[in-house]
């Protein structure tokens, strides 16, 4: 069994009451939970099915080594 490692990016949506779960690296899947564990579930879980799709259907599949970066950008408003 082969063991691959992907970057998860989180985030609180605090309208929807929920966490958020992205994977830049396989197309900005994403998913989500009301605990932060359960998003980091759910994306385990999402990205194993993506996976099992990609090769299903003989797709390539990135290695996981996506760089993401947060930035603040500041904005004038009236």
């Amino acid at each position: 069994m082969k063991t691959r490692s992907y970057r998860v990016v989180l985030e609180w949506e605090a309208e929807s009451e929920a966490w958020v779960a992205y994977v830049p690296a396989l197309n900005h899947i994403s998913t989500y939970g009301a605990t932060r564990d359960e998003a980091i579930e759910h994306a385990r879980e999402a990205i194993l099915g993506y996976l099992e799709a990609a090769e299903r259907e003989g797709l390539p599949v990135s290695d996981g080594a996506t760089e993401v970066e947060v930035v603040d950008v500041e904005v004038a408003t009236v």
